[in-house]
């Protein structure tokens, strides 16, 4: 089968940081799907593990952790699927990535990909939303059924993938009150027509510009989607006591705990990861956060947050795609769908 991976961990300008393979196909554990692939998202931690100082790959390395395609076989014990099905998931860290025409991946932290949407759009979907869930319900202990109502939250890094998702969720399931930073007009204009209350620039120090913007002193949540390290002793002046801060950009150096000591305000991880790395006994629970969110996406509840697609699924096209995603300028999410002919 025809794949995109690695064999040498390289910048992107280096054209054998990625290549086109021909690999086996996948074996299957019990609880797997095999997915014909049809589309591929190009997230962040793409390029942070292609990037990063690892050993020589033999045989190379498929990265890849968002797709949709069609299952074409199951494990004895996966359930809930059946062939023909258009699925749509996350993956896991751990295993061969999705970036190939076959795909082996756990029936339990997969879904029923939304009804509305074609492989692209569907794609761009699974590692941002359950990013923001978990964040959000999970990791904060929002309330996904409005109890929370009124409350408010600021999410650093509004127009990228996961802010994209976040918003939406803060919004219209948790009710909150939702302010976003966005530094551009263009990224502005994005959170805007996704639902965000306000708007703040992340350039400046947070505490100032949501003093000057809103009024506020102080907010109950802050996501951060962007720079811990930057935006912490901020994050610590306007979190409010008892207040939660979460975070899924890691830290290259320790930060200070002790402001948030007076607070008694807490801080948490949000990996999308950790389920499938350590095989969690709630790890069906993203299964059922992505059919949930295929339902919003069918009702008109949550949209879609693809804005470019390239094609077909190559290592040109794909090192196109990290090229772009390491800009950092990215607003939604990118896709590359459709494998050659021939």
């Amino acid at each position: 089968m025809h794949a995109v991976g690695l064999t040498h961990y390289l910048p992107i300008s280096d054209e054998r940081a990625l290549q086109d393979f021909d690999l086996p196909q996948p074996e299957l554990r019990d609880h797997d799907l095999l997915v014909r692939v049809h589309a591929v998202s190009v997230n962040p931690v793409d390029t942070k593990v292609r990037g990063s100082q690892g050993e020589v790959e033999t045989p190379p390395r498929v990265l890849g952790w968002d797709a949709a395609g069609e299952v074409v076989a199951l494990g004895p014990a996966a359930r809930g699927f059946a062939v023909g099905d258009r699925v749509y998931y996350a993956g896991d860290l751990t295993r061969p990535g999705s970036n190939s025409e076959l795909h082996a991946v756990d029936a339990r932290i997969a879904a029923k990909m939304p009804q509305t949407l074609d492989f692209a759009a569907a794609a761009a979907l699974p590692l941002t939303a359950l990013t923001a869930w978990e964040a959000l319900f999970d990791r904060m202990g929002v309330s996904s059924e409005g109890a929370d109502a009124g409350k408010t939250i600021l999410i650093v890094g509004g127009a990228g993938g996961v802010g994209s998702i976040a918003i939406q969720l803060a919004k219209r399931l948790a009710r909150l009150h939702v302010i976003a930073t966005a530094s551009r007009s263009e990224t502005r204009a994005w959170v805007t027509g996704l639902g965000a209350d306000a708007i703040i620039d992340h350039r400046a120090p947070l505490d100032e510009a949501l003093n000057a913007v809103t009024g506020r002193a102080a907010v109950d949540y802050v996501l951060c989607l962007n720079s811990t390290a930057q935006h912490w002793p901020a994050m610590c002046r306007v979190i409010a006591p008892q207040g939660t801060i979460a975070s899924i950009v890691e830290l290259k150096e320790p930060v200070d705990l002790t402001p948030l000591m007076a607070k008694s305000a807490r801080f948490a991880w949000e990996l999308m990861f950790t389920r499938s790395m350590f095989q969690t006994p709630d790890m069906a629970e993203q299964g059922v956060i992505l059919a949930r969110v295929a339902e919003l996406v069918d009702a008109g509840v949550l949209r879609g947050t693809l804005t470019r697609t390239l094609s077909p699924i190559s290592a040109a096209s794909m090192r196109e795609a990290h090229a772009l995603v390491e800009q950092g300028r990215m607003i939604g999410k990118l896709v590359v769908a459709g494998w050659p002919e021939g």
